[in-house]
């Protein structure tokens, strides 16, 4: 039987697989036309999968395709007469190996002889190359794909690519048919020397993440083949958290599928999907650690990302801000496609929002001591044990009530926590004291909505059932009003009748309120927590 695979290049012989029909049949004819395609996208995005059953299905269609593919990955830091040199090595058992894939015909003696001598040293000596090949392989065109374009080296790219622009513009028939360059970074950021591109002709490509339709597709085939379904619920779940991402997808398939250990006869349900969807939160697999590598690699990446989930108005998708250019390059963010937030940022998915969060809050910020008041005989402080009710369920309004306790007896403290933006320091207290709480009642939470325009929707899971805790920051009653509304759209789309709405207001004379009111048939207890901005000034005697 076939596993869902999330270490590398998928293939239907051993692995599930979503068929990208229609973006293959985009690609294919792109190729057909002599275009010149290149795809940026971020690492475990499915492309090389992607060109491999591109190239395998030109290839099942005629042999009148030769297709040579390329991989840079291993040259950033050589130097460019060591590239070359490499690269005659690549291009010739590549060669080889198509004759020897196709097991008809073998490579004429003339063109053995032509491989045999093959000694690039730089673009120019490449672009003759080619040339003479074509002259070699009469009835074929030839196309080139370069995977991990970006690990080219540096000083090599602006010559490389002018060589490929005029085999392009060739007024002959052109010794290179198609070209695809698939890497991360995109032309712009990979030349160096920030001059006019020298590869004006290529046609962009996009590769996007998979759509609901596809993981249906995707998850139907193990169902198919194991007798294990899959409930509705269990597949728009993971859809919605991981937004397609492929890995993600494929990951918590495989937690899932093979590492529960759940009987066969039994459907996949919403409390399975839980368990998957905690490990995922927690564990360091591959994917999350380019993510949070990335985001701990530029310290100006913490405050865009919390603008973006932090005020109403959102942050412009301006793909021309080095900062916000990065961030999509590693696939942090992306451009909203919404009516609502159209051409603004979003953070990629809800999982990486969460371990977004995590990794930007402090390991200590010195305030946890203070979460939970004293208790009575003012022996000891009370513990999170205090918020489990006497049916054994939390008690999340209480749970609340003491965090706005806590913000007030902290006072100017939270200022002083550390590597903490002032102007998002409620937020980020908030995650670590419900994060927290949870670990220590065996609780799970996670973020459960896609976020980009000044919302973050907690959501806590306890002995089965759901606590959702919506939180923004103050920009005045109307949108206050609005926000209620929207939670309330979502609790009963949950089928959840109580939920929590918790505004950090940073203004220099907030007004703090608590309320419980009824809004579009939901209960919703909402707080106003006003969050100190100066810590007071030394008395002077």
């Amino acid at each position: 039987m076939r596993w869902f695979e999330t270490r590398g290049p998928v293939n239907p012989q051993d692995n599930y697989v979503v068929p990208r029909t229609d973006e293959l049949a985009d690609f294919i004819q792109k190729v057909k036309k002599g275009r010149y395609i290149v795809l940026f996208a971020p690492r475990q995005t499915g492309k090389t999968t992607f060109f491999r059953a591109a190239l395998d299905a030109l290839e099942a269609e005629t042999f009148d395709w030769f297709p040579i593919q390329l991989n840079f990955e291993e040259y950033k830091n050589v130097a460019p007469d060591a590239f070359y040199g490499y690269l005659s090595n690549d291009i010739r058992a590549e060669i080889q190996q198509v004759f020897q894939r196709r097991k008809q015909g073998q490579p004429s003696e003339a063109l053995k002889h032509f491989l045999a001598n093959l000694r690039l040293t730089e673009h120019v000596s490449m672009r003759m190359f080619f040339e003479e090949l074509g002259r070699f392989l009469p009835d074929r065109r030839v196309v080139l794909i370069i995977d991990e374009f970006d690990g080219i080296p540096p000083a090599t790219v602006s010559d490389f690519l002018h060589s490929l622009r005029r085999i392009y513009l060739s007024p002959h028939n052109r010794c290179i048919h198609s070209v695809g360059i698939v890497g991360v970074k995109n032309i712009a950021q990979l030349n160096y020397d920030r001059s006019v591109s020298p590869f004006n002709v290529q046609d962009e490509f996009h590769l996007p993440n998979f759509t609901f339709k596809q993981v249906q597709e995707l998850l139907a085939q193990y169902t198919e083949e194991a007798g294990q379904a899959f409930a509705p619920e269990v597949v728009a779940d993971l859809h919605r958290q991981t937004d397609g991402q492929p890995v993600l997808v494929n990951r918590l398939a495989q937690i899932l599928t093979e590492e529960l250990d759940i009987p066969k006869d039994e459907t996949l349900g919403r409390e399975h999907f839980l368990t998957a969807h905690a490990q995922v939160l927690g564990e360091p697999n591959v994917n999350i650690q380019h993510l949070t590598t990335h985001i701990r690699s530029n310290p100006n990446f913490q405050r865009v990302l919390m603008r973006i989930t932090s005020y109403d108005a959102g942050l412009d998708f301006n793909i021309d801000d080095e900062v916000i250019s990065e961030l999509a390059t590693y696939g942090i963010i992306k451009k909203g496609s919404s009516i609502s937030n159209r051409d603004k940022c979003e953070i990629t998915n809800p999982i990486y929002l969460y371990r977004i969060l995590k990794t930007l809050k402090p390991t200590i910020n010195g305030l946890e001591e203070e979460y939970y008041p004293h208790a009575t005989d003012n022996a000891h402080r009370t513990s999170p044990i205090e918020y489990i009710n006497p049916a054994g369920h939390i008690d999340m309004a209480g749970l609340l009530d003491n965090f706005r306790d806590f913000i007030a007896r902290a006072g100017y403290r939270i200022l002083q926590v550390p590597d903490t933006p002032q102007e998002f320091v409620g937020q980020h207290l908030l995650f670590a004291y419900l994060d927290q709480f949870v670990q220590q009642v065996n609780a799970v939470m996670h973020l459960e909505v896609q976020t980009g325009r000044g919302r973050i929707d907690l959501m806590v899971s306890h002995r089965g059932q759901k606590h959702i805790v919506e939180t923004k920051m103050w920009q005045g009653e109307k949108s206050c009003q609005a926000g209620k509304e929207q939670l309330a759209k979502y609790l009963k789309l949950e089928g959840t009748p109580v939920g929590y709405y918790v505004v950090f207001d940073y203004r220099q004379t907030p007004k703090p309120q608590v309320k419980t009111e009824q809004v579009a048939g939901m209960t919703i207890r909402s707080y106003v927590i006003p969050v100190v901005q100066e810590q007071p000034s030394a008395v002077t005697l």
